[in-house]
């Protein structure tokens, strides 16, 4: 089956920290734009089947243990944002689309081209 690219959006109107939800098809894939990079994935969470790319984009949350490894509370690590799946909570890595308690599960990704002014995902 020959590939095709489907238009997502103008460059401008995906800003940062945004996404876009496209339908192609019998399915759906959420555009993403963060820290100047585009991500692309099937909205399939493999779990039961949820609208992933629906859900939260956020931040790792971290414990921090101090060197005597005493507790000393959470953290944000803004390197590492997640997708969060809305019916289950499941989260994926941004940018792998791996499911960070188990990376055998994963979204699958789609690539994403920028082009005369355009943004397109690859299905």
């Amino acid at each position: 089956m020959a590939k095709k690219e489907l238009f997502v959006a103008k460059q401008a109107d995906l800003p940062d920290g945004e996404r876009k939800i496209v339908p192609n098809g019998n399915y759906e894939i959420g555009v993403y734009r963060v820290n100047g990079e585009l991500h692309a994935y099937r909205n399939v969470c493999p779990h039961q089947g949820g609208p992933a790319c629906e859900g939260l984009l956020m931040a790792k949350v971290e414990e921090v243990i101090a060197e005597d490894k005493t507790y000393q509370g959470m953290r944000f690590n803004h390197d590492e944002m997640h997708i969060v799946c809305p019916w289950h909570g499941w989260e994926f890595d941004l940018r792998t689309g791996d499911m960070v308690a188990d990376r055998k599960f994963r979204l699958r990704k789609h690539d994403v081209v920028e082009r005369d002014d355009g943004i397109y995902v690859v299905a």
